[in-house]
């Protein structure tokens, strides 16, 4: 199913075509990159280090507080537990690109 017949999605196997055409690979090679580079920025922030692709944007960690919350079902309060959570901050050649 093509991406504009599910309303603009890509996906990883959409993705892993369009690498395999642009960098004249097998599909099984484009998939084996996509896969480590995804491995990369997953080992990375979980050491808890800053990934930047120059010109793309950086993926980091963000720690969110523990805080209070509501079980909106019951409203209930309860306590929401500290995270850490991934975040990506667009750099501005991307910007640029989509602008």
């Amino acid at each position: 199913m093509e991406a504009a017949a599910r309303g603009g999605v890509v996906n990883k196997a959409d993705m892993i075509e369009q690498i395999a055409q642009a960098a004249e690979v097998s599909k099984s090679a484009a998939e084996r990159a996509v896969d480590a580079l995804v491995g990369a920025i997953k080992s990375s922030l979980r050491k808890g280090e800053m990934v930047t692709l120059v010109g793309f944007g950086t993926f980091y960690v963000s720690h969110r507080k523990a805080r209070s919350g509501r079980n909106p079902h019951t409203g209930e309060a309860l306590t929401i537990a500290a995270a850490k959570a991934p975040k990506f901050r667009a750099g501005k050649a991307l910007k640029d690109a989509i602008n």
